[in-house]
């Protein structure tokens, strides 16, 4: 699966942990469930299905008297063994069978008829309505991680795994698609009858029905078909944005040591997906905002890593199956790092190494703005609550450090040994770490327990010297998150064993490294080599294989050298974020030569972010050459850079492509965006123009997935002083808006609320607390978010009851920690805020002083 989200505190971290979180623990298995079959009928004018669901257990025992199920919110209407009804108790949650003659140890079928009207969770009807009137009809599944309970009952636990068949009936001019392979259909007008069978075992949640009228696209690998369904009319847009897939199955065929184990792969993209994707045995499902047009494809990494995300699973998941929640990292970390593994693949390695950085980047801000917690861990009050950046990207750089300390050949070596020695059955973390020692000898233990079973990363502080006279190197490495507990000892000190590296430069260019290890251990740690002569560089951490924030102190010519001719393209992001740190016109100038002559974009991506923050006026100058730049994401950056320096020069620039617009959608947006946040100080007059603009914008382009639109939003909520702001936004609200710009507007409202008057911080309350009741997930996450961003008692209220109604429970934690937020800025005190004022004040004007100096300076 793909995510497109009291307070205890445990040093500076908040803990993960919130009141009723509780131990979890599979519950007892009265036997091995062996099959289960759904025989449906759907009635989707009235969004309603009955059916029955029959289960075949092998008791573990003889004499077994009771079985209990998931089954939530379901009618149970009869529940029998062969031809002889069985005593039943239902309670809306779970399913008490009594059975009349206790178990022997031979396998046995229970049968359940049942029914279910409108469901609100698992299977889920999706219809046009007077306010989405061209909505198409479809019907589809999700049942990760507990909802499979709410469409038939269940054992409902990653640990039970079966093969399984759906037989459905639907309207003749719709298709039903399913795991495994369709064996049969019947015709019984008006209706159709598909019978699909999954004869490979997997877990309920994994189980899937999507009905629609589909466009259907046929491919193949291998033999094996791979097929795309998406809404009629956009067969295009789905070849291009899933036409990879048949690559990616033979690359993780091969990554993976085993061939793509089911008998189809199917993908289908459909309306209102609460998610991203989710990777269903052999079919997994879609949100269809993935599909590209064709000049969203210019932008497609979103869209093919999460194609090959939701295939990666089909290993990791599907063929290997976690035996509890609290192991989901084993899959969503390598579902994650197979992204990392393909952009390597696809566009080479430094794409691949930056990939990995925004990966941990996703992880650090977690661990430092939500809460710190171990990857596995079985205490939470809800499995979903785990499905975090801890799980998805802190996962996926473990399984890049385990490939760091192995090398790549021992790398693949174990994962084929993982894979090749638990297909079809469930693991545990540990599972993993004897199929490294297995195929390895290697016992990565150590690792295991500082990054997977305990929260946390270490951060370092590297210092960097060079005694000339004595030809020797002075390394000084510092770990700033270690502190003494109450016995003394460093309860976060991390033990690691890091490659650093001397760089050479000769005179025709050629660049060399002379490699060592060190041990690091300690809070703090000097190191001394003697060398033949002077580096031109210092690299820490050579490949960046573990999961680490760093600060160089290094002096400006070894930091300027680095960013010029190291290598690995992260140690000169990281040598490009020192030098910023340095400031002053030397470090412009180091940098905008750099954001010109960088090979790699995603260098020129962070140089631009760091001339943003070097607070001198000849940045502008020098962000500007950058928009010329042929990479889409670099124009971003620089665009989002320029924002920063509320001049008339940088103003001009953004305005002009905001204006002329952008071959991407998303350098285009962020232009549009970037201008409400420059009309304050001396560009404040510029309001007005701005406000004109956005309203052409809201009217005219409409685009993609609405992201220009979205963008004028976004811009929008920057101008936090202005009422038309509000009241614009505001306009973009009520259902009938297309759902994208719908979302992005309720955020807004959130955001704009800060700077606005109290009446109509009113307003924008009472406009919240409306939406806070309608029951779609995604309108219920963006009222979260808005409101958590507010600074006003009467949020609390609101967040507090959709906390309280809210069947989700991802809903319900967002809505607490919202509410968390909200008090802490009432903790500040106005003071506070005339203070922080006053320093952008000052901030600004120094910025000007600064910038004269360095004019005067570079004369002289």
């Amino acid at each position: 699966m793909r995510y497109f989200y009291f307070d205890t505190e445990e040093g500076q971290h908040k803990s993960f942990e919130l009141p009723g979180a509780k131990p979890h623990y599979n519950p007892d298995r009265p036997g091995q469930v062996e099959h289960i079959a759904l025989d449906l009928q759907l009635d989707i004018a009235q969004q309603s299905f009955k059916g029955t669901c029959t289960i075949t257990l092998k008791p573990i025992h003889s004499g077994i008297k009771y079985l209990t199920l998931d089954a939530v919110n379901l009618n149970i209407e009869a529940v029998t063994i062969g031809e002889v009804a069985q005593p039943f108790d239902y309670n809306g949650e779970q399913l008490e069978i009594e059975l009349l003659q206790p178990s022997g140890e031979e396998a046995f079928k229970i049968a359940i008829a049942y029914s279910v009207e409108q469901p609100q969770r698992g299977l889920y009807f999706i219809a046009p309505d007077q306010h989405y009137p061209h909505k198409p009809i479809q019907v589809w599944t999700q049942g990760e991680d507990e909802d499979s309970r709410f469409w038939f009952p269940c054992f409902d636990y990653p640990g039970q795994l079966a093969t399984s068949e759906i037989r459905v009936q639907v309207p003749k001019s719709f298709k039903a698609i399913s795991n495994g392979e369709l064996i049969a259909t019947e015709e019984a007008d008006p209706y159709i009858i598909y019978h699909w069978y999954q004869k490979q075992v997997h877990p309920t949640y994994l189980m899937t029905l999507a009905v629609g009228n589909f466009a259907e696209l046929t491919d193949e690998w291998d033999g094996i078909p791979v097929t795309y369904y998406v809404e009629k009319g956009r067969e295009e847009d789905g070849q291009r944005s899933m036409g990879k897939t048949p690559r990616m199955m033979a690359f993780l065929s091969e990554k993976y040591g085993y061939r793509y184990a089911y008998p189809k792969y199917a993908q289908v993209c459909v309306d209102d997906f609460i998610f991203g994707g989710m990777e269903n045995t052999s079919t997994t499902l879609l949100t269809d905002r993935c599909l590209l047009d064709e000049r969203a494809a210019l932008d497609n990494d979103r869209t093919e890593s999460l194609v090959v995300h939701e295939l990666a699973h089909q290993w990791f998941g599907d063929l290997v199956v976690i035996k509890h929640w609290s192991h989901a990292w084993i899959k969503e970390g390598a579902a994650s790092y197979s992204e990392v593994q393909w952009t390597e693949q696809e566009y080479g390695q430094d794409d691949g190494a930056y990939y990995l950085l925004n990966e941990a980047r996703s992880y650090f801000s977690e661990d430092r703005s939500r809460y710190r917690r171990p990857i596995v861990t079985n205490i939470y009050r809800e499995a979903i609550e785990l499905y975090d950046r801890h799980l998805y990207e802190k996962g996926a750089c473990v399984y890049h450090m385990i490939r760091g300390i192995l090398g790549d050949e021992l790398f693949d070596k174990a994962i084929h040994t993982f894979i090749q020695s638990n297909a079809h059955k469930t693991v545990e973390t540990v599972d993993l770490l004897r199929a490294i020692e297995q195929s390895t000898g290697r016992n990565l233990a150590f690792l295991f327990d500082q990054y997977v079973f305990r929260g946390g990363h270490p951060d370092f502080k590297v210092s960097y010297s060079w005694d000339n006279e004595a030809n020797l190197a002075k390394i000084t490495v510092k770990q700033t998150q270690a502190k003494s507990d109450s016995t003394g000892s460093d309860s976060q000190l991390f033990d690691l064993t890091i490659p650093v590296a001397f760089g050479y430069v000769s005179e025709a260019k050629q660049v060399s490294q002379q490699t060592l290890m060190l041990r690091l251990n300690q809070p703090e740690q000097s190191f001394y080599f003697p060398l033949a002569e002077k580096p031109k560089f210092f690299s820490f951490d050579v490949g960046n294989y573990f999961l680490k924030t760093v600060k160089l102190e290094y002096p400006v010519a070894e930091l300027k050298a680095q960013l010029k001719y190291d290598p690995d393209p992260i140690s000169r992001i990281e040598a490009a974020i020192a030098l910023e740190k340095k400031g002053g016109l030397e470090a412009v100038k180091a940098l905008g030569k750099a954001l010109i002559q960088d090979p790699f974009w995603g260098v020129r991506v962070e140089v631009a972010k760091q001339l943003a923050k070097v607070k001198l006026d000849q940045a502008v100058a020098a962000l500007i050459a950058g928009l010329q730049d042929s990479n889409p994401r670099v124009r971003r950056a620089v665009v989002e850079g320029l924002s920063k320096f509320k001049t008339p020069e940088s103003y001009e620039a953004v305005y002009g492509v905001a204006e002329a617009g952008d071959a991407s959608y998303y350098t285009e947006a962020a232009a549009i965006r970037a201008l409400g946040g420059m009309v304050t100080g001396r560009l404040k007059g510029k309001q007005g123009e701005v406000l004109d603009f956005y309203r052409r914008i809201l009217n005219e382009r409409a685009g993609w997935n609405e992201v220009l639109r979205s963008g004028a939003i976004g811009g929008l909520s920057l101008m936090k002083t202005v009422p038309e702001a509000a009241n614009l936004i505001a306009e973009y609200t009520p259902l009938g808006i297309p759902q994208a710009l719908r979302l992005a507007a309720i955020r807004a409202l959130g955001a704009v609320s800060t700077g606005q008057t109290p009446d109509q911080v009113e307003v924008i309350l009472e406009q919240l607390e409306a939406l806070s009741h309608e029951t779609f997930f995604l309108t219920q996450v963006a009222v979260s978010g808005a409101l958590g961003q507010m600074q006003t008692p009467d949020a609390i209220a609101i967040l507090q009851a959709l906390a309280d109604h809210t069947p989700d429970g991802r809903v319900r934690r967002m809505a607490e920690e919202a509410v968390a937020r909200v008090q802490k800025k009432l903790g500040s005190d106005k003071a506070l805020k005339e203070l922080r004022d006053e320093l952008e004040k000052i901030k600004q004007e120094n910025q000007e002083l600064k910038s004269r100096l360095a004019k005067l300076e570079a004369k002289s």
